[in-house]
């Protein structure tokens, strides 16, 4: 995982397919293994609350909440606090980062023994049920992983309840942690509303630079930055040089705001496929441009 590669993990609520949190290009490959992808953001699983504040603004609340139910199925969205330890394209370009600590002794000494927080969306291609059995994450995305733990059945076979503490507390999710059981913790629950956005598994905001955009442009105008992608491209943002679909997803936030920091006219996108992670891609250009949402 250090080098980049992913591992079929067990949790209590479904098997993930995990990569390190801080490592773009690792977090670009399950994208690309589960499929068809969008760019919603990924949760970062933690061992304990410790490693969970060194990544994310703890208020009471949010101690509270990680005091009753971690380690377990609860994800709490927060504002974040350490941006490289989770990287853009994991926190789909947001200011906010989703951690929980789950409750399987094999994701918890994996946690442990790689010293930092890992992504793990459920280990199931695209379209598909999330997988709660090793037989089943080996089928979806085995070819995927560098290496597999057999944690036997998943316990809860749900995924984790969402809540984020961003003002009101709002459910975004419900999961095997109830609403009753949240609000006697934390008070009354608000409904999900402009913060369905930060939930893994919801429409997301995507990243939208302060210059207008142009997608699909084969050569920039005047006084706009321009994302050049393949061999083809041109200048200093470049998503792909050879035209790597994973390594353009992994530069887009960072190059979006690179772009942007010049303080351009306009950026100008060139055309990219629709294959594979290209979808997402374009997907998360479309709407970062304002063509969606």
């Amino acid at each position: 995982m250090r080098e980049g590669g992913l591992v079929l993990m067990p949790t209590e609520t479904v098997y993930g397919l995990a990569a390190d949190a801080g490592n773009p290009r690792a977090v670009a490959a399950v994208y690309a293994a589960k499929g068809r992808p969008s760019f919603n953001p990924l949760i970062a699983h933690v061992a304990d609350v410790a490693m969970a504040r060194r990544i994310a603004r703890f208020d009471v609340r949010a101690e509270a909440l990680a005091a009753a139910f971690w380690p377990g199925p609860l994800t709490l969205v927060l504002p974040v606090a350490d941006e490289a330890a989770v990287c853009d394209l994991a926190r789909a370009g947001l200011d906010t980062v989703a951690v929980r600590a789950p409750g399987h002794p094999l994701a918890h000494g994996l946690i442990e023994a790689v010293g930092g927080p890992i992504v793990a969306p459920s280990a199931n291609r695209s379209g598909r049920p999330s997988p709660t059995t090793y037989a089943d994450a080996l089928e979806e995305t085995g070819a995927a992983a560098a290496a597999a733990l057999d944690g036997g059945a998943c316990r809860i076979g749900l995924e984790s309840t969402v809540v984020a503490l961003l003002g009101e507390a709002r459910l975004l999710r419900p999961g095997a942690v109830t609403r009753a059981q949240i609000e006697a913790v934390v008070g009354p629950l608000a409904e999900a509303e402009a913060d369905a956005k930060r939930s893994p598994g919801r429409l997301t905001r995507h990243y939208a630079p302060k210059a207008p955009m142009r997608l699909g442009v084969t050569e920039p105008m005047p006084g706009e930055a321009w994302l050049s992608f393949g061999p083809r491209g041109s200048g200093p943002f470049n998503l792909s040089p050879t035209g790597d679909l994973a390594e353009a997803a992994a530069n887009l936030f960072a190059y979006l705001r690179a772009a942007d920091r010049t303080g351009p006219a306009g950026i100008a996108v060139a055309p990219i496929p629709e294959e594979g992670l290209g979808e997402a891609i374009n997907d998360r250009l479309k709407r970062a441009a304002g063509f969606v949402g």
